[in-house]
């Protein structure tokens, strides 16, 4: 049985975070990363792997989302990082 995670792609800007998911697309089209509103992914943990490296390829990363994003939101909201969206 799938287990599925919830991650987040941070790249640059969100030019790199959306090229992320085309070229995820393009080269795996069998698996569907799904969309949360959250702005989180929810993926198959056997992804995982090819994940960070399509992240790599768009200058970007992967990162394992917490539970409860709301949490993560809020410390953004706090401590605003220079060059985040």
């Amino acid at each position: 049985m799938k287990r599925l995670i919830r991650v987040e792609i941070v790249g640059r800007n969100e030019f790199w975070r959306n090229a992320v998911i085309v070229e995820w697309d393009y080269q795996f089209p069998q698996r569907q990363l799904v969309s949360e509103e959250s702005g989180f992914y929810m993926a198959d943990e056997d992804w995982l792997e090819d994940l960070h490296r399509v992240a790599g390829q768009c200058f970007s990363k992967v990162l394992l989302a917490p539970k409860d994003p709301g949490r993560r939101d809020l410390f953004r909201k706090i401590f605003r990082v220079s060059g985040s969206d």
